[in-house]
């Protein structure tokens, strides 16, 4: 998977202008009650595959006009309109609210707006297109300080939700406090996935696999911490999503591939890359067991995207889709994948199929709302997430 410093970095900057294009209206309220385990709340992190729209609370109106998920087809499924959502329609987060008979979560970037009180009162999102484990500083001090890793690393996030907690707590209750530890209680988290991101950043700019992977301890560490955080804030249940088997993803297959054939599995998916991620899944797994032994009395699940995931690659019709996760749904016919840097989803000349719930990627790099809903179903009620949210 070699490739020159010069090439590497011209494919990173064209992928900075692919994830500042990934996300402008807010959608309704939506119910639906979940069986099982009640949650009062929910408060969400991570990325672009689970924000709502604080990219564009977060740029001006200008700014949302360059942003293509801001246009159609984005959001053409359930909603009837773009919502700064990285997808068709609804994504895994608004499946697991409307699963548990919560509303779909604003963005925590409306904080301070008039109403704050009540927009917050059932949970926020955190999660924003191009967010980082790392912190921006640390990426900078390892030559990878390009804007859009900026956005909102996790630590910001938690800062984000601390700044809004008095109102979901109420005003007066500082975070921490015991009437703010009980309502976080009575909430669910998902916190992530981190790391994406991070690793984005040094392989589209000229890290090797194994450089990348030398700094996969770092992130896994980070991410811990971010758990230890929301639990020394009273939070119980946490779901912490690994990571994705990412070599399978139209956009990693377009940058970064190989000249060895025997880098390929027989589904097209780059092996060195699905070996990145599951290494980080390895470590990940192996901090939640400690963290778990170290607060007993927290509920932490992990959320095994990667098995969901190449489930569906290895066997899309047995889900129900005709196309499998590499080919795009929406995108402007470029290549065999349906996707290149300047002929990308909303972007002009660009079109969704016919029928997006028969594929499982939306845009060569997110995915569709029908695979959003079997993931949010498999976390859940199993056998995807460890344990299942609904089940003791």
């Amino acid at each position: 998977m070699a490739r020159t410093a010069a090439a590497m970095l011209a494919a990173g900057v064209l992928l900075l202008q692919c994830l500042l294009s990934c996300c402008s209206s807010l959608p309704a309220a939506a119910g639906g009650a979940g069986a099982g385990r009640r949650y009062e709340a929910l408060f969400n992190f991570g990325d672009s595959l689970g924000d709502t729209g604080n990219i564009c609370v977060n740029k001006s109106a200008a700014d949302n006009l360059l942003l293509t998920v801001a246009q159609p087809p984005y959001g053409m499924t359930y909603f009837g309109h773009p919502t700064c959502r990285c997808s068709d329609g609804r994504l895994v987060v608004d499946f697991l609210a409307q699963g548990l008979g919560l509303p779909l979560l604003p963005p925590s970037k409306l904080y301070g707006g008039a109403g704050a009180d009540d927009l917050f009162r059932r949970g926020a999102n955190m999660a924003i297109v191009g967010a980082t484990a790392l912190d921006f500083a640390f990426l900078k001090s390892i030559g990878l300080g390009y804007p859009v890793w900026d956005n909102g690393a996790m630590n910001v996030q938690i800062q984000w939700l601390r700044e809004l907690l008095p109102s979901f707590c109420g005003r007066g209750a500082p975070p921490g406090g015991p009437r703010c530890r009980e309502r976080l209680a009575r909430s669910l988290f998902v916190f992530g996935p981190f790391g994406g991101n991070d690793f984005n950043a040094m392989l589209f700019f000229g890290f090797s696999n194994d450089q990348a992977r030398n700094y996969t301890p770092t992130i896994v560490d980070t991410v811990a911490s971010g758990v230890e955080q929301l639990i020394e804030l009273g939070a119980v249940d946490i779901i912490v999503p690994g990571a994705l088997p990412v070599g399978c993803f139209a956009i990693y297959l377009t940058f970064l591939p190989s000249t060895n054939p025997s880098d390929y599995d027989e589904y097209g998916c780059l092996k060195p890359l699905n070996d990145l991620s599951i290494y980080q899944n390895t470590l990940l797994q192996n901090r939640l067991a400690a963290l778990r032994a170290k607060h007993p009395a927290a509920r932490i699940m992990y959320a095994d995207y990667y098995a969901h995931v190449e489930a569906l690659v290895r066997s899309p019709r047995r889900f129900g889709f005709a196309r499998g996760a590499v080919p795009a749904c929406c995108g402007a016919g470029g290549g065999k994948l349906n996707f290149e840097i300047d002929k990308r989803c909303g972007m002009k000349g660009a079109a969704a199929c016919k029928d997006p719930a028969r594929y499982e990627s939306w845009d060569g790099v997110h995915f569709t709302e029908a695979v959003n809903r079997l993931i949010a179903d498999g976390w859940l009620r199993g056998p995807y997430c460890h344990p299942p949210v609904l089940v003791h």
